[in-house]
């Protein structure tokens, strides 16, 4: 016998869980836990409903592009669906082909490619913390913060900060013990703000300090990079992460990024030091024991790679001309959106948490899928829902997201 998630509630001596508003909200909406049935560019169809996409991830459309759907067949038939050893037992000359090219193209000292961001932060940070010291910054996502507890019940110190108060990151880091390792962890890209961190400033704390800085940038990898004068758009050239777009180096400093979002492909990576990847061969458990990520997967990784030196840039233009027709409409409404980047991550916040239900039917109504945003995935007073723009939206879904928000601008908190 199962019981619905709500039923723990009233069992007694078990708390009232915190996920009972998302079992409820995936009761009552079509928002969550939804089988999509077919898509049609980025146009979703849920039982006999089709909706615009805009909670996609796949920032520069490589999920749609013929060039990189093509690629797989080929790796396919000469290396199999799956090449099923753990990275210590062997590699497939795919791998050092993409850590190469990553490496070149991040501009790192080194790259190791492992499958999932999720599966590095729960076993990285707990090697470079050891039994010193962790930092988390106070809104990081939910995966580092993970990786940190694991941290702390191997023998780490656990503490937090907030990103606009560096001072107490400068005290906490002093009255730490010197002589064992402290690691700093914070998001590059916020993924519900989408704004970028104030990096320069807090890796020159670290350094000054002889901290480790470790940097989740999964939705900025990709999408923003180096700044130069032949740019396209304020995005940067190149998709070579949050580290090259704001001029910062990778001294004393860890990168961690994802392909499974602008790449659209299942790997992530670290970019560190070459005695660091080779310590995590042996100490991180991914490497060791993980099953790998498929042919196909790989496959991608390098044909996205050629796409994005010919034409990453100007998909990376389109993306930005897009992602601008919805933050006008956003701010011609006045709606109190925290996105003062231009970054294509656009949180929409309710006037009125207890108003998500209506919102939610409203989206589906009108054909709009987004990212619902409910507690306990934000707080409660961040309530609303997160649109992502990607390069495969097109004009019309746009205008018809943009119709959406003008029409549910009652409901949307103002500044």
């Amino acid at each position: 016998m199962t019981r619905d998630v709500a039923q723990y509630a009233s069992i007694p001596g078990q708390p009232a869980p915190r996920w009972t508003e998302l079992a409820r909200l995936k009761n009552v909406t079509r928002l969550y836990d939804a089988v999509i049935e077919e898509i049609d560019g980025r146009r979703i169809r849920i039982g006999e409903h089709w909706l615009a996409d805009f909670a996609s991830c796949n920032y520069l459309g490589f999920d749609l592009d013929p060039e990189i759907m093509a690629a797989p067949e080929e790796l396919i038939r000469r290396w199999g669906t799956h090449p099923s050893w753990s990275r210590l037992l062997g590699n497939p000359r795919l791998y050092p082909d993409i850590e190469d090219q990553l490496t070149s193209l991040l501009g790192a000292p080194d790259t190791l490619v492992l499958p999932t961001i999720t599966h590095i932060h729960l076993s990285v940070i707990p090697v470079l913390a050891d039994h010193g010291t962790v930092f988390c910054e106070a809104q990081a996502h939910r995966t580092i913060f993970d990786g940190c507890s694991v941290a702390k019940g191997q023998g780490a110190t656990l503490h937090r900060w907030h990103m606009n108060d560096l001072d107490h990151l400068r005290e906490m880091l002093r009255g730490c013990p010197a002589d064992r390792p402290r690691l700093v962890c914070m998001d590059g890209i916020n993924s519900m703000t989408g704004n970028p961190p104030h990096l320069r400033e807090i890796a020159e704390l670290c350094r000054a300090e002889g901290a480790l800085l470790y940097v989740d940038d999964a939705h900025g990898f990709g999408v923003i990079g180096e700044r130069r004068p032949d740019e396209t758009s304020l995005y940067g050239a190149r998709g070579n992460s949050v580290v090259r777009y704001l001029g910062e180096s990778y001294d004393g400093l860890i990168l961690v990024g994802g392909f499974s979002k602008a790449y659209s492909s299942l790997l992530a990576f670290i970019a560190l030091p070459t005695d660091l990847k080779e310590l995590l061969k042996f100490a991180a458990a991914p490497y060791l024991y993980s099953g790998p990520s498929p042919t196909a997967s790989l496959a991608t990784v390098l044909a996205g790679f050629a796409v994005n030196e010919t034409r990453g840039d100007a998909i990376r233009a389109d993306l930005h001309r897009k992602t601008m027709r919805v933050l006008d409409q956003v701010r011609e409404l006045k709606l109190d959106c925290p996105n003062t980047s231009d970054f294509p991550v656009i949180e929409v916040p309710l006037k009125d948490a207890s108003d998500i239900d209506d919102v939610a039917a409203l989206l589906w109504k009108r054909g709009i899928y987004v990212t619902l945003a409910a507690y306990p995935l934000v707080p409660r007073d961040q309530a609303g829902f997160r649109v992502q723009v990607t390069a495969a939206n097109t004009d019309a879904e746009i205008d018809e997201l943009n119709a959406l928000l003008v029409e549910l601008a009652p409901l949307l908190r103002t500044t």
